[in-house]
């Protein structure tokens, strides 16, 4: 077992991670930014650092400041929770290469994975269902770039193999656009992530958002823990979650969470990961992987009763799996609701101090959050300020149980998306289940006319 681990993050995922180590006997490294010195995890960790001031790219973005944290401290470890580092192969790297355990994939892994042209041809190799296209680099070629097109169908979509969060993207419904924009996403993709590359997709009208949730110890042994909706987004950004999915084709489901558990394994694949798809008309396509623990697994967690965070801290500490997959039993229904500070009318950020918190209570609820009466919530990050899950023996169970929280739930002092969850837990085509990843967008635009 990892003697001590640095957790190289903030907020609600680094009070995630603190309880996971304390859980198992491993010593804490908290590190900070100027800005973030009232963190609640801060003083719970057995030590922590400051590591830089308040803009990200000079605190936890800056690897030669984390690394010296962990050597000052004696750290054997280092988590990078999600967002920040946890998907930065040189870090991961550079952790290694400086004696200690990174808790996550290998950095050969995270470069795969990143890279989504080589992900999908990866995902090829494996049996993974993928959404048709090229099937690696869109061609330079014109005649050859127009010919794949024709065969896909319009409309596609054109992607930047190192895009990531909805940038990079251009949907193209008419031929004679195509050239234009796959320029037009090339130069976009050269300046945004320093790589050119695009790549050529049919455009899925009315998909889902659907993944499988895997771990795998990279010693040949791999498990999934079921599926889940993320489809509830605005502007590629996920709002509320689900586990498991509602209304999916059984025999689809156990086909696709069988081929993520063999891509693990085909590539050697290290700790937590989550395979996403695109799910319509009972077919799944794989879009990318995210080669880190996920803002959304609690709902993956009260479903299974398995904890996610500390099978990553035992697999990085060399363990092999503990759990087999007749070990892995789905009961009951889950639902996250992301908490942000931010306007719920235009979605402005809106730091500032918290006057007023009270967390809901109540069978099945759980909340995971780093904030407190009197908190400041800075500027300079992401507007997360917590996230409230909801478990049921069945989803309207859940759903009952999440309208009670959310009801309760006390904020004061900045404004919160609260309302919005509000009103989403209420309404009709979400209570009914298997919306589009479409909905939620359309839905706040017939509430601005």
């Amino acid at each position: 077992m990892l003697e001590k681990v640095l957790i190289a993050n903030r907020g609600e995922i680094a009070l995630r991670i603190l309880r996971a180590c304390k859980e198992l006997g491993i010593k804490t490294v908290a590190v900070h930014s100027t800005a973030d010195r009232e963190l609640m995890h801060l003083s719970l960790a057995d030590e922590s650092v400051c590591i830089g001031p308040a803009p990200a790219a000079k605190s936890y973005l800056n690897i030669p400041a984390i690394i010296a944290a962990a050597e000052v401290t004696g750290a054997t470890a280092i988590h990078p929770g999600y967002g920040f580092l946890a998907e930065n192969a040189d870090f991961a790297e550079q952790v290694e290469n400086s004696g200690f355990a990174f808790i996550g994939p290998k950095a050969d892994t995270i470069r795969l994975m990143g890279d989504k042209v080589s992900a999908k041809e990866a995902m090829i190799k494996s049996g993974v269902p993928v959404v048709p296209g090229s099937d690696g680099p869109l061609p330079e070629d014109e005649e050859e770039a127009l010919r794949i097109a024709r065969e896909v169908g319009y409309p596609v979509i054109i992607k930047a193999a190192g895009g990531g969060g909805g940038r990079g993207m251009r949907v193209v419904h008419h031929e004679e656009d195509l050239i234009k924009s796959a320029r037009l996403t090339r130069t976009e993709a050269g300046a945004a992530f320093g790589n050119e590359m695009v790549y050529l997709e049919k455009f899925l009208t009315n998909p889902r958002h659907v993944e499988v949730q895997v771990l795998s110890d990279g010693q040949g042994n791999a498990i999934h823990l079921g599926d889940r909706d993320c489809s509830l987004q605005r502007r590629h950004q996920k709002v509320l979650e689900e586990a498991p999915a509602p209304g999916i084709d059984e025999k689809a489901r156990a086909e696709v969470l069988k081929r993520c558990v063999d891509a693990c394994v085909e590539i050697g694949y290290r700790g937590a990961g989550t395979f996403e798809f695109l799910y319509e008309n009972g077919r799944f396509y794989f879009i990318e992987m995210n080669t880190r623990v996920q803002v959304e697994h609690p709902v993956t967690e009260m479903v299974t009763g398995i904890d996610i965070v500390k099978e990553m801290l035992r697999i990085a500490g060399g363990a092999k799996l503990s759990i087999k997959q007749e070990d892995v039993v789905i009961r009951g229904h889950a639902l996250e609701c992301r908490i942000n500070a931010e306007d719920p009318d235009n979605f402005m950020p809106s730091p500032g101090k918290i006057k007023h918190y009270h967390a809901p209570g109540g069978n099945g609820i759980r909340v995971d959050s780093h904030v407190y009466s009197d908190y400041v919530v800075p500027p300079n990050y992401d507007s997360l300020i917590g996230k409230l899950i909801a478990y049921g023996k069945d989803r309207d169970e859940a759903m009952a149980r999440m309208r009670n929280a959310l009801d309760e739930i006390v904020v004061d002092g900045i404004k919160t998306n609260i309302p919005l969850h509000r009103d989403l837990v209420r309404d009709k085509g979400f209570c009914k289940g298997g919306i589009n990843i479409h909905y939620l967008e359309k839905k706040l635009g017939m509430d601005k006319h």
